[in-house]
Parts: C-alpha cells; structure tokens; sequence
C-alpha cells in the first residue's frame, strides 16, 4: 500500500490491534513492534511518516527512545505521537522535552487519536495526505485513482498507479528496490526485485508518449527516484 507509514509500537497487544485496526480503516500502511529496542532497529532500516510510541516498553523505554530517535539526523524530525498513561503535568513536560510532537494519555478517544495523526501529518508530510499530487504536467488523483499528463487521461494498472504514487511523495529521494518492494507490494510479500524493473518499464510506457520528458529517474546501481526538477520543467 502506497498510503503514509505508521510505526505502532506498544507492548498491549490488544491496545495495539486496535490502533492497527483504527489506523489501516483510515488508509494507513501499519506495523507493529512490541519492544523498544526492536523499533530501534526498524527504525534504522527505513523511517515511517509517522511514530505513535507508548512510554513504558520492554527493552527500551519509549522516552529513551524518543531521545535517540532525535539524536540522529536520519529521524531528528520524524514525527512522534507518545502514549501514555501517564497524566501528570510533569511527564506530559518530560515526554515533549525529549522531542515528542504530541502526548496522548491513555485511555484516549480513537477518533481523536486519529485527528491528531492526520494533523500532524499534514504539517510534516503534506504531500503525503494531499488528494492530489501534482508535478509539471502530471496530476495524480487519490480519491478517484486517476492519472492525467498534459490533460489526457493515462491508463495504469493498479501496481503502476502505487508505483507512481509512491514516488511522487517524495521528489528527488531514491528508493532501492527493495524499499519499492515494500513500499508498494508491502512487507511480508514476496516478490522479485527484477519486478520492478518491469513495472517501472511499464509505467514508463503509459506516462511518457512521443517525446514527452520521462518525470522518473534511474539512478545506477541504487534504484529509482521522481525527477525533482519535472515540476520546474516547461
């Protein structure tokens, strides 16, 4: 799934089901991880747009992880939702000093829970939440699944329209293929990195006719990015 990441890391697994259940009804793409020093971890890998991080967790806590998180350049402005039942002023003020964006006390109403993702999110991501992505000639319509360039309506399969959309959420940044992998076919599901290169290929096809400059970038030996520069293009 193309829709913006979510890491939920919380040792309740009930609490943790529900927010996974909540957040992939809003179009979310979700993952789960139970144990501080394990996010650690899949942080370092790949960065969600968003961390919901309760504050007590086995291994490491989720304060003293916010505090890392914050210390390297990768994530220092990686959005973080803490989660707690704790309600004293005092933590409350503990949690932002070490560079939580919000604090939700437990137990918290979902719906609110989910207004204040979305609206975070539209302040660090907000080509990530808008309906529309637009690049130089290329629109790109969420809600309806439609591609136009230059005005005419472009046909693309339903992987092809992930691939696009992926890609356009963040000009410039190249992604391996195995970040495409899982950014599009999600985690878990096994496909070929060769895949790619064949729907890359395809979508190429579809948005690019006659001499119409190519918005996607290959960059060897590292994978693929959007062209940057397309939307400056005349």
């Amino acid at each position: 799934m193309a829709g913006p990441t979510v890491l939920v890391v919380e040792d309740e697994e009930p609490l943790a089901l529900l927010l996974r259940y909540n957040l992939e009804a809003e179009g979310f793409d979700v993952e789960t991880v139970a144990r501080g020093d394990d996010a650690e971890l899949r942080l370092r890998e790949s960065p969600p747009d968003l961390v919901l991080l309760d504050w007590m967790l086995p291994g490491v806590s989720g304060v003293e992880l916010c505090r890392r998180l914050r210390n390297r350049p990768e994530t220092a402005t990686l959005p973080v939702i803490m989660l707690t039942a704790r309600g004293e002023e005092d933590e409350r003020v503990r949690g932002l000093a070490v560079g939580a964006d919000d604090y939700v006390v437990k137990p918290f109403s979902v719906p609110e829970l989910m207004a204040r993702v979305k609206a975070m999110l539209r302040r660090a991501h907000p080509q990530i939440v808008a309906r529309m992505l637009i690049a130089g000639d290329l629109e790109l319509d969420r809600e309806t699944r439609r591609v136009r360039r230059a005005g005419r309506e472009v046909n693309l399969g339903p992987t092809e329209f992930r691939l696009l959309e992926f890609l356009m959420q963040s000009p410039g940044r190249v992604f391996s293929r195995e970040q495409l992998l899982n950014g599009v076919w999600g985690h878990g599901v096994y496909v070929d990195e060769r895949t790619v290169d064949v729907h890359v290929g395809r979508l190429r096809k579809a948005i690019n006719r006659g001499r119409a400059r190519d918005p996607i970038r290959t960059v060897r030996g590292a994978g693929y990015a959007f062209n940057e520069e397309f939307s400056a293009a005349p």
